[in-house]
């Protein structure tokens, strides 16, 4: 077992997928799409396709994406990614060389180019009320938050981070066996904090490898909008992360 399998999860039409998947196929050994909807997409051809019966959530389809392949590594993609022709090479390289190194993030840009915020410290429950809810628009808190943004940090090489976005991933299939994968109980949101606070515990690095780029045509819709499902969904996996790591309060 060697190399990097690609996954790909889709829960809804998205019309940025047939551009991630030409972007990501030629840089992975196989390329597995699960989807939550039927799909007629002219698919590459190291890539193939695995049809939920009924919806399921983020976890959960990367868990299943994860057990069809084989790679010592895997990449976790959103369909709204577009990643640079040696994104999953520099990752790969740099992972391969870190025996403990479990997770490794790229840097993410939005559309226009501006770095999105990819590389976060643990969030506080006083943080997630001020992001979460329409205190938002009064607190800002792209800018009352620079600590957990790390906008003040603008790394040029590898660094060590708490968690990275779930956008873009590569993992070690060592840590994720280790570790029982994603927690499935996550539908939507907080798998991937949940992912690197249970890879800490374990002694698994997580790192931010600035060099290898990744576009990500984030929609944010949490961002701008409330008491929506996604809202719900949220929360719900906020209040899950408390229940299981209630120790973490004591640095909230």
């Amino acid at each position: 077992m060697s190399g990097v399998s690609g996954v790909v999860v889709t829960h809804e039409p998205d019309h940025d997928l047939e551009d991630c998947l030409a972007a990501l196929a030629p840089q992975v050994r196989e390329l597995v799409i699960v989807a939550n909807l039927p799909l007629e997409i002219e698919l590459p051809p190291n890539a193939r396709l695995v049809q939920n019966e009924r919806p399921r959530g983020f976890s959960a389809n990367v868990n299943r994406g994860v057990a069809e392949t084989s790679g010592e590594f895997i990449v976790i993609a959103n369909p709204d990614t577009d990643p640079a022709p040696d994104t999953v090479r520099i990752l790969h390289a740099f992972a391969a060389a870190r025996p403990r190194c479990g997770i490794a993030g790229p840097q993410l840009r939005y559309s226009d180019g501006r770095r999105q915020a990819s590389r976060r410290t643990f969030p506080t429950v006083r943080g997630t009320l001020v992001r979460r809810t329409p205190l938002r628009r009064a607190l800002h808190p792209e800018r009352s938050q620079r600590r957990h943004y790390l906008l003040d940090e603008q790394p040029a090489e590898p660094t060590p981070s708490d968690w990275l976005l779930g956008a873009f991933l590569l993992l070690r299939r060592k840590m994720l066996g280790e570790l029982g994968g994603l927690d499935e109980g996550y539908r939507l949101y907080g798998e991937d904090i949940d992912l690197a606070y249970r890879a800490r515990q374990a002694g698994w690095e997580r790192w931010y490898v600035p060099e290898a780029v990744v576009v990500h045509h984030h929609q944010a819709v949490t961002d701008r909008r409330f008491l929506t499902r996604r809202t719900l969904w949220h929360w719900r996996s906020i209040a899950r992360f408390v229940r299981k790591h209630p120790e973490s309060l004591r640095a909230l």
